[in-house]
């Protein structure tokens, strides 16, 4: 994990070595939004050539402060997934999932089972389970986030900074935070556009370029979502609303990708690589066309991608990595109309992060 420090030794490194940029690193870290200093710092720094400065930098502070081996996770996540049972008969149309099978053996109390997060019209519509991610990383729990095809819609949004160009688009870098906005849960998308060896498009305009063969996930008119290589499971039609692409595809068919555990910066990001065990997201589709969302701390790509084919899903990618920009977040009714957001799990970034504008995109999830 790559802890806090290593923003300050990332700052002394761009300032020191950056000088005569000074305005243009400044006017980075005062700008607008809740991103920490440090982030904002990283980003500058791969913005203007010192990308390989950074990461190294990231390796050097992973390989120091290692994700903990062994030990036992948070005993109190796991208990509320049995302290809540189910709110309708398995008979609904949208039943309590099915239990995940645990990967570590023994499962322990409540591993793998669902419990719901967003119930409307009595149909629990998004659900929760917990799993320990691989046999070394043993007190370490991820969210496994299910939720219905039929009875959600993801919107994308642009963030401020990244795609940026937010007049071209209908949706702003943050959401509204009222009851009446149908809004019940929030996540982030992929890595910065110009990382993400894809495209951004939504309302005609598209920021980079949509590639063939990238991983996509795509939102339609009638409401529903597809997760798929570009250029043949999907591709532009007339009732196309949105295009996130990242990357290659972990999962296609229901098999995990060949390439795993291969040359992991060149295929999974050039960020810290793809064998590092660190928070990592991805997002994947079920053969019924329910989504499929993963979160967790030290986690690899062969790890993320194990667990999203564990839920369940047939084709699925990598969002974005790195504790500064994982987030998954459910909303509940508040007092005045407003809503109360809520975390899956313990991120580093605050559960009103997309209540107010952000510097990346991030998908919405409404209830339909």
């Amino acid at each position: 994990m790559v802890l806090r420090w290593v923003g300050l030794v990332i700052s002394l490194v761009l300032v020191f070595g950056s000088l005569a940029t000074g305005w243009s690193m400044g006017n980075a870290v005062f700008t607008q939004g809740g991103d920490p200093t440090s982030a904002k710092l990283a980003e500058w720094g791969r913005d203007h050539g010192l990308g390989a400065a950074v990461t190294a930098l990231e390796a050097l502070q992973y390989k120091l402060n290692p994700p903990k081996s062994g030990g036992a996770p948070d005993s109190g996540l796991l208990a509320q997934q049995t302290a809540n049972p189910s709110p309708v008969a398995t008979t609904s149309p949208v039943p309590i999932h099915t239990a995940l099978a645990p990967i570590v053996k023994p499962g322990i109390g409540g591993e793998g089972f669902f419990k719901p997060l967003v119930v409307r019209d009595g149909l629990p519509i998004i659900q929760v389970a917990y799993l320990r991610p691989d046999t070394v990383h043993t007190s370490y729990l991820s969210a496994v986030v299910w939720m219905s095809g039929l009875h959600t819609q993801l919107v994308l949004h642009p963030g401020y900074s990244d795609p940026g160009n937010l007049s071209l688009f209908t949706q702003g870098a943050a959401v509204r935070n009222t009851a009446l906005s149908g809004l019940i849960a929030t996540f982030n998308a992929g890595f910065k556009v110009k990382d993400s060896r894809g495209g951004f498009y939504r309302d005609g305009h598209t920021i980079g370029k949509l590639q063939v063969g990238a991983a996509s996930v795509v939102t339609y008119a009638d409401g529903h979502t597809d997760v798929g290589s570009w250029g043949s499971q999907v591709s532009m039609t007339a009732d196309v609303v949105s295009v996130r692409q990242n990357l290659k595809l972990l999962i296609d068919k229901g098999v995990l990708s060949s390439n795993l555990n291969g040359d992991v910066q060149s295929t999974w990001g050039a960020t810290i690589g793809g064998a590092y065990a660190v928070w990592r997201t991805g997002i994947g589709i079920t053969a019924e066309g329910d989504l499929v969302y993963v979160i967790g701390d030290a986690l690899s790509v062969r790890s993320l991608a194990v667990l999203l084919q564990r839920a369940g899903a047939v084709r699925a990618m990598q969002l974005d990595i790195n504790q500064l920009w994982a987030s998954y977040m459910w909303y509940t009714p508040a007092t005045g109309g407003l809503l109360s957001p809520h975390k899956v799990l313990s991120f580093e970034r605050p559960a009103n992060r997309y209540l107010t504008p952000t510097s990346r995109d991030f998908f919405a999830v409404l209830a339909r």
